[in-house]
């Protein structure tokens, strides 16, 4: 199981939140010796160091900022990013409806930035098994340093495989043996064969695209196969308010489409779904116009074409050189602050034991 969250007043080594009077937050690591520089002042770490969470602390220019231990929405928001995040609030939809839990065996595909790992993780509660399956390296170890900052140590339950998901998962996992496959993924059509065979009678398949094109290529190759119930999407927008005293009104910005989801369940083998009975359509789709919307040659389907922007391989190196940073200062603290009881329940890792990231191998 996960260990409590942490209390008490903040320790070398922790990371704070620290909010400006207009809402800006800044993420700090905690070290004697730093300090935080901003246009509004200096808060030298010292003076964060020993107080209590929700404290408030000036900048040498006498603005106040408030300190927090940030939350783990805080931390997917403001962490290093190798590729693009999954909102906190898909995340939540990912968990619920692909029904995550403890004891499960999820497998992902497309890791990113470690975002949702963290979350299915936190659903798992130590339990169960996640394999995150990556194709790039530099995303792998921006993924494995922002879990482990925020865990604190390398979890038992998560490894990153590197490969192509349709040819390391047989290699990972024998058939009819994976609960939930959460994919991530420009064309996750391409692994249904893989993810088909791995998942359980009743697995949940849960699909996160960006684009509407993505949504409905995915939605009819899922249909195709004939071993899923009809396949569900949505997705989710979350409109805040502004609520002080008589001025009660929706925010003027919100975070509106991020990405669809979609959802089908494995059916046993053999079984074949009842027909859909649908009301006919007046005017049919031709096959030129289900080829314009969603090209059969996969070629067509380039991170250019949907809109995907790509981080520099500069900007990769220095985002991986952060997570394993953070990762490094949050085992020094746990460890630091492990009584000598708690000590025989450590895991034996260290910030130089680097990610668990391995070839996958079949597990019978």
């Amino acid at each position: 199981m996960h260990a409590a969250p942490a209390s008490g007043p903040f320790r070398a080594g922790e990371r704070v939140q620290l909010t400006d009077p207009k809402g800006r937050p800044t993420t700090v690591w905690l070290e004697p010796g730093s300090a935080m520089h901003s246009h509004q002042g200096t808060i030298r770490h010292e003076q964060l160091i020993g107080l209590s969470d929700g404290s408030v602390v000036e900048t040498s220019e006498g603005v106040p900022f408030l300190a927090l231990r940030p939350l783990l929405w805080d931390v997917v928001m403001s962490m290093p990013r190798g590729a693009a995040i999954i909102y906190p609030k898909d995340a939540a939809m990912i968990l619920a409806k692909a029904d995550i839990r403890p004891g499960v065996r999820v497998v992902e595909a497309g890791v990113g930035s470690g975002g949702l790992s963290m979350w299915i993780l936190r659903a798992l509660a130590g339990t169960g098994e996640l394999k995150s399956f990556e194709r790039r390296p530099e995303f792998a170890e921006v993924a494995h340093g922002n879990v482990v900052s925020v865990i604190g140590e390398e979890p038992q339950n998560w490894e990153i495989v590197l490969g192509d998901l349709a040819d390391a998962l047989p290699e990972t996992y024998a058939p009819g043996t994976v609960d939930r496959v959460v994919l991530d993924m420009l064309a996750p059509w391409e692994c249904l064969p893989a993810v088909s065979e791995a998942l359980v009678a009743g697995g949940v398949l849960l699909c996160y695209v960006a684009t509407a094109t993505q949504l409905s290529r995915v939605a009819e190759e899922i249909r195709a196969t004939g071993m899923f119930t009809e396949p569900e999407a949505d997705e989710t927008m979350v409109r805040g308010w502004h609520v002080q005293g008589l001025a009660v009104r929706p925010d003027h910005r919100m975070v509106a489409h991020t990405g669809f989801l979609i959802t089908a369940r494995r059916l046993a083998p053999g079984t074949v779904l009842p027909a859909k009975q649908v009301r006919g359509s007046k005017t049919p789709a031709s096959l030129e116009d289900t080829e314009a919307w969603t090209p059969s040659d996969d070629a067509a389907w380039n991170p250019e074409a949907v809109g995907e922007r790509q981080a520099s391989d500069r900007i990769l190196r220095k985002r991986g050189r952060e997570a394993q940073q953070g990762a490094a200062a949050a085992v020094a603290a746990q460890s630091a602050a492990a009584s000598p009881a708690e000590d025989i329940m450590d895991s034996g890792n260290s910030p130089e034991d680097g990610a668990e990231i391995q070839e996958g191998k079949a597990t019978e």
